[in-house]
């Protein structure tokens, strides 16, 4: 099978491996290059980078449902189209161009979790599994009959960032076995009902602020869902403060116990056992292991309290920044 594949970032990389071992990529469409770090210099997207490695053609535009970009990918007569979070909307006359159709890796077990944000969503629910899932696309939005899919665990203390990296090598397994099916001419297709559906949307820096009057096992799944970003964040006297390393406390030291008592959310109440500091939430407290004050390297978070000097429970605690911070 002639293939074209869009992907953009580091998720899409396994994909594009497993395709080009299973059909022919005649070309692979990534989003232009970005800034990116803190000289903003032009840096060009994961699979990009994994198609200049492997000897593929790599085309990149702002948008391929221009009339150009059609004519450009119609010349290449494809068979089928295979999409893993290439990072915009494809029109129904550029879906229409693959002979065979156009295949989606995604990253939830349909219809839960569509759209753009469905691995961050999965652990910010507190959800204990998620999984992969390829589909036909349609004109929706992830609406398409299902193909194949995966379950997946979801480790208590994983991160978005660490669960995106396994759904994608089981994606990518998936994605081969997919391609297989479709070569053969028997790929499934089941038809997604309607009980269960949600959908997800794209990502903002607020989305990383925790609030601390819910309880620890929320603000915790919040956390974990926003790491490595936007980054799971709070204020601490208007300065930010972003939180690298994070767990729900098991309990209150003995020297912490009146001060938790009556816990004011967000203050600090004192060190833990495990070498943190004990914060506290709506119900129950977490425990800040490791964090990144404002213009500062990643450090202790022990350490960072002890240079500010202030007392366990003081009205000084951690808030959820303006929206305009």
């Amino acid at each position: 099978m002639r293939v074209i594949f869009f992907g953009t970032p580091e998720f899409a990389t396994p994909a594009l491996r497993a395709t080009a071992a299973h059909a022919e990529v005649v070309l692979v469409v990534a989003q232009p290059d970005r800034p990116k770090g803190r000289g903003r210099l032009l840096a060009a997207p994961p699979v990009k980078e994994a198609a200049l490695e492997l000897g593929l053609a790599c085309m990149q535009v702002e948008s391929p449902n221009a009339p150009g970009a059609i004519g450009a990918l119609q010349a290449l007569a494809p068979d089928l189209f295979v999409v893993v979070a290439y990072g915009a909307i494809l029109s129904p006359a550029l879906l229409a161009v693959p002979r065979r159709g156009a295949i989606n890796l995604h990253g939830s077990l349909l219809p839960a979790y569509r759209g753009a944000s469905p691995i961050q969503a999965a652990i910010a629910d507190g959800r204990a599994t998620t999984g992969v899932c390829t589909m036909w696309m349609d004109e929706g939005l992830d609406t398409g009959d299902v193909i194949l899919r995966e379950e997946v665990a979801i480790g208590p203390e994983e991160t978005a960032g660490e669960l995106s990296a396994r759904l994608a090598e089981t994606g990518a397994a998936l994605l081969a076995r997919t391609l297989d099916a479709e070569a053969r001419g028997d790929a499934p297709r089941t038809p997604q009902g309607a009980d269960g559906a949600t959908v997800t949307k794209r990502l903002k820096k607020a989305d990383g602020f925790l609030d601390f009057t819910l309880p620890a096992r929320r603000v915790h799944d919040r956390a974990r869902a926003m790491t490595p970003w936007p980054g799971a964040q709070a204020a601490f006297e208007g300065e930010p403060v972003r939180f690298t390393r994070i767990r729900v406390a098991d309990g209150v030291a003995d020297g912490v116990a009146d001060i938790a008592a009556k816990p004011i959310a967000g203050a600090v109440l004192g060190t833990s056992p495990g070498g943190g500091l004990l914060v506290a939430c709506g119900e129950g407290a977490l425990e800040v292991q490791r964090l990144v004050p404002a213009g500062r390297p990643e450090m202790d978070a022990q350490d960072w309290w002890r240079g500010l000097r202030r007392p366990n429970g003081s009205a000084a605690r951690f808030t959820a920044p303006r929206a305009e911070d």
